[in-house]
């Protein structure tokens, strides 16, 4: 069981049977009345923020969660397949399940797989990932001090935001956090 004082950004701990991560918390000891903490907490499962005020001192459940290193191999129906990389069992995870991170799956990735009481429930991809470009309107010569941006369409599906001098074929590295670009690897070949 975890305390409140044990909380900090990333805990994960258990909340009315669901798993839960700690995105922020607050301890307030206001003038008159007892010390609380408020909290904003993630939803594993569903990926639901929610608000929680809990009393300072009380215990929470440390949820049955494993994280496993596994391999992103390919997509197939409604499941994403991913190779446990130290027994190499195959297991599928349905796309719902991994719905906020699909867009940064590249064959061949390794990511975290969040099991919770032996469910996959969730994959935690890395920070960062290289990228191409695969449609995108053409960049203009001179475009790269305007600090404006436009559509692009990545290699995996997903569609972020990029400055104008930036073209198809293009290889960037993405922040899977934020969903952003941050910087250009290399001009295209």
């Amino acid at each position: 069981m975890y305390s409140t004082t044990d909380f900090k950004k990333g805990l994960k701990i258990e909340m009315d049977k669901e798993p839960y991560e700690i995105i922020d918390f607050q301890h307030v000891k206001p003038g008159k009345g007892g010390a609380f903490v408020r909290t904003k907490l993630k939803s594993l499962i569903s990926g639901k923020v929610i608000d929680r005020t809990l009393r300072a001192g009380e215990k929470v459940e440390t949820p049955n969660i494993e994280e496993k290193n596994m391999q992103y191999l390919y997509s197939e129906g409604n499941d994403f397949i991913f190779m446990d990389n130290e027994t190499y069992d195959q297991v599928h995870i349905d796309k719902e399940a991994c719905a906020e991170s699909a867009g940064f799956l590249l064959e061949n990735i390794n990511v975290k797989v969040l099991y919770y009481n032996g469910k996959p429930i969730n994959i935690e991809t890395p920070n960062f990932i290289e990228v191409k470009i695969t449609q995108t309107e053409p960049g203009l010569r001179g475009d790269t001090v305007s600090g404006a941006t436009k559509p692009a369409t990545l290699e995996t599906g997903l569609v972020i935001s990029v400055p104008l001098f930036l073209n198809e074929g293009d290889l960037i590295k993405v922040d899977t956090r934020t969903k952003s670009y941050i910087e250009r690897i290399n001009a295209k070949q």
